[in-house]
């Protein structure tokens, strides 16, 4: 049996991220001790590395839990899974588009800055007026 910290540093995995999970239903509640110390076996380490990595890969939090209801029933088709991999694929695809269409943007708004004066620079010119930027973007930050 496992604590809590033992299993946050075997999966990489904060312990308040732990009890998130348990918390909305991925992880079930661990098993307790006298004191009320979680204590986790190894079906719940493979669990919680199983959320990490499919975390790790960019998966939501709804797509593991379908994931994860797919691993619990194996009986049912692996059509489904596969169905999920392939939608995080695309989303993937296109944020790597975006990215890709930012680079090209930031790219010539260096490129095109002199380095002299604040007033006729081309960084500062761009990001004041957005239909300056040549390149189609959308926000992708945080």
């Amino acid at each position: 049996m496992l604590t809590i910290g033992t299993l946050a540093k075997k999966t990489g995995t904060k312990v308040q991220t732990i009890r998130y999970y348990e918390q909305i239903g991925l992880m079930p509640e661990a098993g307790r001790t006298e004191g009320g110390q979680r204590r986790y076996d190894e079906a719940g380490l493979d669990r919680l590395a199983f959320i990490r990595h499919a975390r790790q890969l960019g998966f939501s939090l709804d797509a593991i839990r379908e994931l994860l209801d797919l691993a619990d029933n194996p009986h049912q088709s692996c059509a489904e899974a596969d169905s999920i991999a392939q939608r995080q694929l695309r989303q993937v695809e296109a944020r790597i588009a975006r990215l890709e269409a930012l680079r090209t943007e930031l790219s010539r708004m260096v490129q095109d800055c002199d380095g002299q004066s604040g007033s006729d620079c081309r960084v500062l010119s761009v990001l004041r007026d957005h239909a300056e930027c040549l390149t189609e973007h959308e926000d992708i930050g945080g």
